[in-house]
């Protein structure tokens, strides 16, 4: 079985028997809004993935292969998260960044999928953005793999 099926299955069987949690839930944020609000402003897929911690398939996010010169903002609370400068292409399917803008994301232990990784979201809303992995470029040997639907691009002025 490869690894993408693993992944898919256990995850339904963790959101199944109730094992996956939602960012939202444990903590209080600068920007909140009601389950109402959320769902009225976002997708269903974003919502999945902003709020209850899904993730997006690989290669569907047209910021993967954003080249231009900007910043990449929360969708949820518009937060300057990431900027093109620190992109690169991981190869993973997803937008991945080396490094986060200073002070704009927060991380926990994700337990699901019976493995532990770095979660990472959004400091000011708590919107869920991916995870970090210790396998990126140097300077700081870290990939921070996105989902591209918790994210906006804003193109540098010209």
């Amino acid at each position: 079985m490869n690894r993408r099926l693993f992944l898919s299955a256990a995850g339904g069987a963790a959101a199944a028997l109730g094992l996956t949690r939602s960012a939202t839930a444990q903590q209080e944020f600068e920007v909140t809004r009601s389950t109402s609000e959320w769902k009225a402003m976002l997708s269903d897929l974003e919502y999945k993935v902003m709020r209850d911690e899904g993730t997006e398939r690989a290669f569907t996010s047209p910021l993967n292969d954003e080249k231009r010169d900007g910043m990449f903002n929360c969708k949820g609370c518009d937060l300057a998260l990431y900027s093109s400068e620190h992109k690169y292409d991981s190869g993973t399917g997803w937008p991945s960044f080396w490094q986060a803008q200073p002070d704009a994301i927060e991380t926990k232990a994700d337990r699901s999928f019976f493995m532990t990784r770095t979660e990472c979201h959004c400091r000011r809303c708590g919107s869920h953005l991916g995870h970090i992995f210790d396998d990126g470029p140097q300077p700081t040997g870290k990939r921070h793999c996105i989902n591209g639907v918790s994210l906006t691009f804003s193109p540098a002025s010209a």
